[in-house]
């Protein structure tokens, strides 16, 4: 009868943790753009990094020339979420991507996003446009990178 009690203590324990843990709404915390930079030049690659380009029809080339400035996209629905990122062109290049808005509201969300959101950011710089590659298991927060980023280019 004793062990019962306890097992049924100790199940009711963990249920009441596990519960409150995942209601929590953390949120993200960025990387400073040497970390990222660092991070992603370091040679090592992810399993989970992609699962193929997407083709952007009106999308700028990696040779375009922008209008300097910083350009905001529209915000796209991630399904889980809404991501909204804001460009930054200096000499007719994309210099900066920033996230304004993320799907944050879970801890899955946001363990997923942090992990992919500097590689989209990275990729996105590199390629000089949004023809990034999708990154497997973010594919909904992909997806709308690409489509506000082409929104924020489309103003240059």
């Amino acid at each position: 009868m004793k062990r019962i009690m306890l097992s049924l203590a100790v199940l009711g324990t963990f249920l009441i943790y596990s519960l409150g843990i995942r209601h929590q709404l953390p949120k993200l915390n960025f990387p400073t753009s040497s970390a990222t930079s660092n991070s992603l030049s370091s040679g090592t690659t992810s399993n989970n990094t992609s699962t193929g380009n997407i083709a952007n029809s009106g999308t700028p080339n990696s040779s375009a020339s922008y209008k300097d400035g910083t350009y905001t996209g529209s915000v796209a629905d991630a399904y889980y979420g809404n991501v909204q990122v804001a460009v930054t062109i200096s000499a007719g290049k994309i210099t900066d991507v920033k996230f304004l808005q993320y799907p944050d509201s879970h801890g899955t969300s946001v363990a997923i996003n942090q992990q992919a959101m500097p590689y989209l950011r990275q990729e996105a710089i590199q390629a000089q446009s949004a023809n990034v590659q999708l990154i497997s298991g973010a594919t909904f927060t992909s997806q709308a990178f690409i489509q506000s980023l082409n929104n924020a280019l489309s103003q240059t």
